[in-house]
């Protein structure tokens, strides 16, 4: 019920920026959570960065200082700029939002989204 999709990735050497996107649309009431998340070949799904619906912003250690996570409610849209990239930080980014949609009962449930992951590739 509730579609992501993710924009901005690609390829940018080390030391540059890149700006994703994440815009979600369907059928849901509010969008408490959204996030980005990282994954390279044969390892687990990592947190990059969460953002609450007030505002409250969360880093991995690892990119503290360098990516800022942001959001705009009216377009139920999240942001993930990344500065002073680094080879280590190449992996496929998803975009993650967690929240409540009415039902065809009118209940409140709860949802969790992933987009499809957009390639970010840092060469050095």
């Amino acid at each position: 019920q509730v579609q992501l999709v993710e924009s901005g990735g690609g390829l940018v050497q080390a030391g540059g920026s890149l700006r994703l996107s994440c815009a979600a649309s369907g059928n849901f009431f509010r969008i408490n959570v959204m996030g980005w998340y990282r994954q390279t070949p044969g390892k687990q799904r990592e947190l990059v960065a969460t953002i609450t619906f007030g505002g409250n912003r969360n880093y991995a250690e690892s990119v503290k200082g360098r990516f800022t996570i942001s959001r705009d409610n009216a377009k139920n849209t999240a942001y993930l700029q990344m500065n002073s990239l680094k080879p280590e930080d190449t992996a496929v980014y998803y975009c993650n939002a967690a929240g409540v949609y009415i039902s065809a009962s009118l209940r409140q449930l709860q949802f969790d989204s992933w987009g499809q992951g957009t390639q970010v590739t840092v060469s050095s």
